[in-house]
């Protein structure tokens, strides 16, 4: 599918578009360009530190922020696949700062798309998050309709060759501004800010995040948003994993934080499908069917009522199984 193809992930200096990059170098030595796009200079000059142009002749860092409409066209020529990862994403920071959200992921959202549609794009896989799920923040709302413009941008298409598809996941285990470094620093404390004690969240490791991009783009037909069937953790179990007999102090949740992290509601579930390893929101403007979907790939509607949220999950981490994830793929250094 990659062979002689040109691909473009936007927010590439990111955490994801830094595995991203490793893994496609690594695996499909066979593409002809891997575009790097972002606005951050010194992230771009330490990661060609680490993929020189000697060694890594098809890749290219292109400076640009995805609300700059020219720029974004400028660089999306002669490229066939996007991954679009590029956002702001601290839920805070969106209280405070509203527009600057709207800005990046909607109005750049839109920008991409615009650019896609002029240049000869073939196939756009859009990032999404567990906060686009019924929103109570403004990240969350932001995604969502980022999530929605990529999903409608199906049916402007024409006769191009172009499909929009998008994936929907929570945290990803060890990221950035994510619960467990916060943990890890903390313990050095004695104690460990726990804001519910009945708080859950769903567990995703980057490796198994950068499969679900590549799998959607050869899978999918466009218009999905795809999610991943993943376990759930308990935050008291993560703190027992993370620090035993560290005291655990409860603080309260924070503005616009849920309980339990949702991935499909059940206004969706009328909608969805289930095709093994993933769930499919099939798109309601676009005319594909649960029959028309089921030609393209075997697929299950799901219940009337379902709700699938980190809560009401069969599929819970102990703290054994919380430990060894941690010193897989957070920290090799991790002991207790």
């Amino acid at each position: 599918m990659l062979a002689g193809k040109s691909i473009l992930i936007t927010g590439g200096t990111g955490s994801f578009g830094k595995h991203f990059t490793r893994h496609i170098l690594q695996a499909h030595p066979e593409i002809n360009r891997l575009v790097i796009f972002s606005r951050d200079e010194l992230k771009q000059f330490d990661m060609a530190q680490e993929f020189p142009r000697d060694r890594y002749p098809g890749v290219r860092f292109f400076l640009g922020d995805v609300r700059d409409a020219d720029r974004l066209k400028r660089a999306l020529e002669g490229i066939n696949i996007v991954v679009h990862a590029a956002a702001l994403k601290q839920v805070p920071a969106a209280e405070y700062n509203p527009f600057e959200f709207i800005k990046t992921n909607v109005l750049g959202a839109q920008n991409l798309i615009d650019a896609c549609l002029d240049v000869g794009v073939e196939k756009v896989v859009a990032l999404s998050t567990d906060k686009a799920a019924a929103p109570v923040n403004l990240y969350g709302a932001t995604k969502l309709c980022s999530d929605k413009l990529f999903i409608a941008a199906n049916n402007i298409v024409g006769a191009r060759p172009l499909r929009f598809s998008v994936v929907r996941y929570g945290n990803v285990m060890g990221s950035r501004g994510s619960v467990i470094p916060f943990f890890l620093k903390m313990r050095k404390e004695g104690r460990l800010p726990i804001t519910h004690p009945e708080m859950t969240r769903f567990s995703i490791t980057l490796e198994d995040a950068i499969k679900m991009v590549f799998w959607s783009m050869e899978n999918g037909l466009g218009g999905e948003i795809f999610v991943p069937k993943l376990p759930s953790y308990r935050i008291t179990d993560l703190a027992e994993a993370i620090a035993p007999g560290c005291q655990q102090e409860i603080v309260g949740t924070r503005p616009g934080e849920k309980i339990h992290e949702e991935m499909i509601v059940p206004a969706d579930a009328a909608t969805t499908v289930d095709i093994g390893k993933y769930y499919a929101i099939l798109p309601a403007t676009r005319g594909i069917d649960m029959e028309t979907y089921a030609r393209h790939m075997p697929c299950t509607p799901v219940a009337p009522d379902f709700h699938y949220h980190s809560g009401n999950n069969e599929d819970f981490l102990g703290i054994d199984e919380l430990r060894s994830l941690i010193h897989d793929h957070v920290d090799p250094e991790f002991s207790v």
